[in-house]
């Protein structure tokens, strides 16, 4: 699947991000967020190399249930997901390999 440009309509319950079998990056961010704006050309980098991980962008914020549930304090966060199960994180990820080291722990 390739790396979703749009953020999600409406969040998804936790309950169906844990039963997510495939492996998972979800962004957590927001369509105004300078920081998030800028980490998009690595991320798109790095997903190329992993057309078989899901890619779900987030809204977060205020009233958003879904990153309270995963301790979401910084925009952008990666999350990823290894059969509905966090595991690692990024924060405001430096560069490429940072995720494509990430990418690998869900995708080897």
């Amino acid at each position: 699947m390739p790396m979703t440009t749009k953020y999600l309509e409406r969040e998804p319950a936790r309950k169906d991000i844990d039963a997510l079998e495939e492996p998972t990056v979800l962004e957590f961010g927001s369509p105004w967020c300078g920081f998030c704006l800028s980490v998009q050309p690595i991320l798109a980098a790095a997903m190329e190399k992993h057309p078989g991980v899901n890619h779900l962008k987030i809204a977060d914020g205020r009233g958003r249930r879904l990153g309270r549930s995963f301790r979401v304090k910084l925009w952008p966060t990666l999350v990823f997901l290894d059969n509905g199960q966090e595991v690692t994180r990024l924060v405001r990820p430096p560069d490429t390999h940072s995720i494509s080291q990430a990418l690998e722990r869900i995708d080897g």
